[in-house]
């Protein structure tokens, strides 16, 4: 059976989220004068990122994330500030990135009117919506879902269950999700009961405990892998 569905996460996948957090961080930096360094950068970065790996282990809600995140990391500074101002503002910053992963617009009008496409994202709504539209994805996708519209967040299977309840006639067995993240897209499309494609442009190594059903490292390369699908009657 061929693949009809097609869910992408966009953060790291077809949108270059890097680029758009250190544009974002360098202008809230810039406000609170604080001095720009590749290891306050880098601190950040692992401060957020283990709060929305323990917002998938379902630990911490979203709302706690998004406020403690700069409390934490202002508070290494030596600094007290308002965790939900200070977000408030760098989300905004955040917003305005539409960098796009190399090929995401060329693979998104090469799938248009052959497959339903529909984003799958964690995050803040008006963050994502703003940033689909913004560089120009939002007109290729049949819906959009957030994980703060939703009322759940990838990996869980909640998450997946609200999505096909609103894609009219999906079939997990025919439906694929594209992502680069092993957690929240990887092992949650297998919770879900769907075939996963890891867009792994780094070459990471693949845990023996957690087997994609298909690996690209450049997005191009999910053309091929949905015509041999397509070969295999």
């Amino acid at each position: 059976m061929n693949y009809t569905t097609l869910l992408f996460d966009i953060d790291h996948t077809l949108l270059d989220f890097d680029a758009t957090e250190r544009a974002a961080l360098r202008q809230l930096f810039e406000e609170e004068q604080l001095e720009w360094t590749d290891e306050r950068e880098a601190r950040y970065r692992t401060i957020n990122r283990s709060l929305w790996q323990a917002l998938e282990r379902g630990e911490v809600t979203r709302q706690e994330v998004i406020t403690s995140r700069f409390v934490a990391f202002f508070a290494e500074q030596g600094r007290t500030v308002d965790g939900s101002r200070m977000d408030t503002r760098y989300r905004a910053y955040l917003s305005q990135g539409t960098e796009l992963i190399a090929g995401a617009i060329e693979l998104l009008e090469s799938l248009k009117g052959k497959y339903r496409l529909y984003v799958v994202t964690n995050g803040v709504a008006a963050t994502q919506h703003a940033r689909l539209k913004g560089s120009g994805l939002a007109p290729y996708f049949d819906g959009i879902f957030v994980s703060e519209e939703t009322g759940y967040q990838k990996p869980m299977p909640a998450f997946f269950d609200y999505v096909f309840d609103r894609i009219p006639d999906a079939t997990r067995d025919q439906t694929l999700i594209i992502g680069d993240s092993l957690t929240a897209d990887i092992q949650g499309g297998i919770s879900a009961g769907i075939a996963t494609c890891w867009f792994n442009p780094g070459h990471a190594a693949v845990p023996v405990e957690l087997t994609p059903t298909y690996t690209i490292d450049r997005l191009d390369q999910l053309t091929a892998v949905l015509k041999t699908k397509e070969e295999v009657r």
